[in-house]
């Protein structure tokens, strides 16, 4: 059998607050409830699993998204106001990425998890 990722637990302060963020952000189905995590669905099978945390410790999620969507996405950052960034580290404010020949964007959730989307795959 090939192995392919399911699911990954993320930290956060309130779950379900943390999850329906990024449900809405990316324009997913509101998140479902499985025992004591917030699920968001992703297209490819993947879920991620939301868990309450008093500790968090930031991460980095990256979604690769098609054209349409990256413009539907960003829209829904700028609309809400988010600061959001070309690069991880913060250095390019207000800006995106063009690298490998798409589009890319960098924002924070309500956790300090640093969120990305991209058109197209790092080294693609």
């Amino acid at each position: 059998m090939p192995v392919h990722l399911n699911h990954t637990i993320v930290a956060a302060r309130d779950r379900q607050a943390s999850a329906a963020f990024l449900a809405d952000i990316l324009g997913r189905k509101p998140p479902t409830t499985f025992g004591p995590f917030a699920v968001v669905e992703l297209d490819n099978d993947v879920s991620l699993d939301f868990l309450d945390d008093d500790v968090t410790h930031p991460r980095h999620y990256a979604f690769l998204v098609g054209e349409e969507e990256f413009d539907e996405i960003f829209g829904r950052i700028q609309a809400r106001g988010l600061d959001y960034w070309a690069d991880p580290f913060e250095q390019h404010p207000g800006e995106i990425n063009t690298n490998d020949g798409g589009r890319g964007v960098y924002w924070k959730d309500p956790n300090g998890h640093m969120l990305e989307i991209i058109t197209r795959p790092y080294g693609g």
